[in-house]
């Protein structure tokens, strides 16, 4: 199936890693021209060197901290430079990593969740929507979380951020649709990113193994999938790539479970 996403401008802010990096090769390999937004020149570099080895040779790689809103200014004005004041796609990958019950977070850290995970989000969308209108057409997918359905005590903050990520985006894509912008968000569940195996360390499990990190994830946290195993990043790649896509031509404000049946348990 051909997704229309040849030589499409797209952008993924939080692409070096995990699903974000998942999400950018994606975009790749459908012909799409990709620009990847880290937080440090070591992850850039290795993300833009690794989609050179699957053959985009072109990939663009920018720092940026998109807590700083000069920066996020700065980087989607070299990117506007770059290919001419229209962009196609963006994805919003970055989420707070912000951890602990009601009862021990404080003002502070509550604030670092929503910094990180919702105006992060919020200046890039602000950034990038004059480049988004003078395109001939636009997608934005955010990323949100499954647990946003499914409460964890330990993660009060972090989904509270996630839930307002998907509070924002249905506005978005009120505010957007006279302009044919589509604006959805995708929520995984339990995927093997190189957080969840950091955690599983931290928890005394040395694995990378799908089935044995959602083996733990039920026992820790009670949330099991339907399937037994855990997502792997390329999966919620596959599906935001088919989101920005103009093969997606209708659907939007929707939230979209990628959680292998954890909302239906």
């Amino acid at each position: 199936m051909d997704l229309g996403l040849g030589n499409a401008a797209a952008v993924v802010v939080g692409g070096t890693r995990g699903m974000g990096l998942a999400t950018v090769r994606c975009l790749a390999e459908e012909g799409a021209r990709v620009a990847v937004i880290g937080r440090t020149e070591a992850g850039v570099a290795a993300a833009v060197d690794d989609l050179a080895g699957r053959g985009s040779p072109d990939a663009v790689g920018l720092v940026a901290d998109v807590r700083d809103g000069a920066r996020v200014e700065s980087v989607f004005a070299d990117l506007a430079a770059r290919w001419g004041g229209e962009l196609n796609v963006l994805v919003n990958a970055v989420g707070p990593d912000v951890q602990g019950s009601f009862d021990v977070l404080t003002d502070d850290r509550w604030r670092d969740a929503v910094d990180d995970g919702v105006l992060s989000m919020v200046r890039c969308v602000r950034a990038a929507l004059p480049m988004l209108r003078g395109a001939q057409w636009g997608r934005i997918v955010n990323f949100s979380a499954q647990s946003t359905q499914r409460q964890s005590v330990s993660l009060v903050a972090y989904t509270a951020a996630k839930a307002m990520v998907v509070s924002v985006s249905k506005n978005l894509s009120l505010l957007l649709a006279g302009d044919e912008i589509l604006v959805n968000v995708v929520s995984p569940g339990t995927v093997v990113t190189p957080s969840l195996v950091g955690w599983a360390a931290s928890v005394g499990v040395e694995s990378d193994d799908p089935y044995r990190l959602m083996e733990l994830i039920g026992a820790q946290y009670g949330h099991a999938a339907q399937l037994p195993r855990a997502g792997r990043p390329e999966e919620i790649g596959a599906v935001v790539t088919f989101l920005v896509s103009r093969r997606n031509s209708y659907m939007t404000g929707a939230n979209v479970n990628v959680d292998g049946g954890s909302d239906f348990t």
